[in-house]
């Protein structure tokens, strides 16, 4: 299998640096035409000049491929209608969508201004949920649709200071999720990239030893697979120096409790074997973790229950 993106239009957001330009250039270089998003502000998302976008751009022209370049701020409903009506107006469909866009305020949680806290959630997280709702129709009518989501460890297993930036990552989850199960009928997978790499948000905040070997293009082959025609979907792919790990949530398995057991104390005398992993599940939606912890109850009193 031979990996293309011949014919197909890709929306990145965030391009203008870092792992968004080479996921642009890496989309443009096996033959998609890309919308290079980029609002051109510091890295704590101040400011704005589209010549970020625009270099990308002219990258990707300079080496025979077709591209324009946007200034879109991504939480602005409005500025992203306008990108999905020119790449609509530009090429009449639009395959896939790299969520990359993200700022950095990091301060502990007791020293964040809540302004700022909004802020990195918007940039990230709304941001996120206002691209995915602007292209998600024009996927449906194709019936065809790639959409990945820019998550970090930094909100699946935590990181000092970074409790905004926390939320929103792991806030992606929940969207991955939901558009998974409701995207599946019209073929639009959706799935999600934990990436660590150097770039200008990362480069203060990684070991000298290890920034030689995280560069972000070392990163975007994972991104170019989830976005591929025969990506999988729900996958959560933590990548960084080449290195590929599929993270996964599960849970173990239900341990039920009655009668004099179905006290706090019963809890805590019976916790280790609630969080015993030898037995683990990975569910695929809400009702199958009703099934684990329902149907325990269930076989206990020698009935059964239908999900």
């Amino acid at each position: 299998m031979t990996i293309r993106f011949d014919n197909r239009v890709a929306i990145v957001t965030g391009a203008g640096n870092g792992l968004g330009r080479h996921h642009a250039l890496g989309l443009a270089r096996l033959g998609a035409r890309v919308v290079v998003n980029d609002l051109g502000g510091a890295t704590d998302g101040s400011g704005g000049s589209p010549g970020a976008a625009e270099l990308v751009a002219e990258e990707i022209r300079a080496a025979g491929g077709q591209a324009i370049a946007d200034g879109a701020d991504v939480s602005n409903e409005d500025q992203v209608a306008a990108m999905v009506d020119r790449a609509m107006t530009e090429w009449g469909r639009i395959d896939i969508l790299l969520n990359n866009a993200g700022i950095l305020r990091d301060k502990s949680f007791a020293k964040q201004d809540l302004g700022d806290f909004r802020k990195v959630m918007d940039v990230h997280l709304w941001g996120t949920v206002v691209c995915t709702k602007a292209v998600w129709p024009i996927m449906r009518d194709q019936k065809y649709g790639r959409i990945l989501l820019t998550s970090s460890t930094s909100g699946l297993y935590g990181n000092f200071g970074q409790a905004a930036y926390g939320v929103a990552k792991a806030g992606m989850l929940g969207l991955m999720n939901v558009l998974h199960l409701e995207g599946m009928r019209d073929d639009i997978r959706v799935n999600m990239l934990a990436p660590s790499a150097v770039t200008r948000m990362t480069e203060d905040l990684l070991p000298a030893d290890a920034i030689a070997l995280m560069r972000p293009e070392a990163v975007t082959p994972g991104a170019l697979y989830l976005l591929s025609e025969d990506a999988p979907s729900r996958v959560i792919l933590g990548a960084a120096a080449g290195s590929f790990a599929r993270i996964v949530l599960n849970e173990t398995d239900a341990v039920n409790l009655t009668g004099p057991d179905l006290t706090p104390d019963g809890v805590a005398a019976h916790f280790d074997r609630i969080c015993d992993t030898g037995h683990l599940h990975t569910m695929q939606n809400a009702f199958e973790q009703n099934r684990n912890l329902v149907g325990k109850a269930a076989e206990a009193a020698g009935t059964t229950v239908s999900f």
